[in-house]
């Protein structure tokens, strides 16, 4: 009869060397624990970042309909000296901005209520609400949007008695459907700067003879802005890259569409590449702005 091999004491002795190797070193130990992580990251995520602005130098050829990699700015001049392209930037970047400021109106009453009123079970009541609208599909709220602002919905149904008609698609209707979208991801990062807001301080201000608005100004704006800029930093970046919206309920492009557009249609990727890189570059300035406003302390 062959005789077994007990491989557990080895694999028990291999682990124990291994713990015995790292014990006292502990960079060593949250390096390999990071290792996995990291490694992802910078394969999946910086690597395809990577291959984006290397494919922005590339060419397409005009005959054959292939991507010749030989490197040139053509498509970067392309997209500097089309004023169409200019205006399709100018338009997504303003689209963001108005729906970043619409956001933080909306959403700083919001947080102020659940971080310094509400009580603890209205506060529980009030995040669940706020949460819930990201429990249902992103498509099926687009298009319920497109169902209230269509033609025959149910907003042209309740404005017209009044004489009025609501926006229908367009610009409008991205900055609507766009504001409804981000507003949760505005709302939690602004409630959870005013929840450190010490209570005593407010108190403070009010027995120095500070009015509410007064003290709103000079003691909760301030410590909040940074908050307020940590919200923008998502409702900013995921309306400026997104293109099923616009798509739609709007006749409108915006760079993502461009992009779409010329990976499938058009079969351009190396236009599409540098159109792409537009908005990270905007990101990115962006990013160090917010970081100066202390937005990153709040994240």
């Amino acid at each position: 009869m062959a005789a077994t091999v007990d491989t557990k004491p080895t694999r028990r002795s291999a682990g124990r060397r291994l713990a015995d190797l790292l014990h006292g070193h502990r960079r060593a130990q949250v390096g390999l624990l990071l290792a996995g992580p990291l490694g992802w990251l910078v394969i999946a995520y910086l690597g395809s970042l990577a291959v984006l602005f290397v494919a922005a130098f590339w060419q397409l050829d005009d005959f054959s309909g292939q991507i010749v990699h030989s490197y040139s700015l053509a498509n970067f001049e392309t997209l500097w000296e089309g004023q169409v392209y200019r205006e399709i930037v100018l338009r997504t970047v303003g689209v963001a901005a108005a729906v970043t400021v619409t956001d933080a109106i909306l959403a700083f009453p919001i947080a102020f209520y659940m971080a310094k009123v509400a009580t603890p079970r209205a506060r529980a009541a009030l995040t669940v609400a706020v949460l819930m609208p990201l429990w249902a599909s992103y498509l099926v709220k687009v298009y319920a949007w497109r169902t209230i602002l269509n033609e025959d919905g149910i907003l042209n149904w309740a404005l017209g008695p009044f004489g009025l008609k609501g926006p229908g698609y367009g610009i409008v209707a991205t900055w609507l459907v766009f504001s409804y979208l981000w507003l949760p991801y505005m709302v939690l990062p602004i409630y959870a700067g005013l929840e450190r807001i010490p209570n005593s301080l407010l108190d403070a201000s009010g027995d120095l003879g500070g009015k509410p608005g007064t003290t709103f100004r000079r003691v909760v704006l301030p410590m909040a802005f940074p908050a307020v800029a940590a919200g923008s930093i998502f409702t900013f970046s995921l309306t400026l890259g997104d293109y099923i919206t616009p798509q739609l309920v709007s006749s409108k492009q915006f760079i993502g569409n461009v992009v779409y557009a010329n990976v499938g249609v058009a079969n351009n990727l190396p236009l599409a590449a540098a159109f792409a890189t537009v908005p990270v570059v905007v990101m990115v300035v962006y990013l160090l702005v917010a970081r100066r406003l202390g937005a990153f302390e709040q994240l």
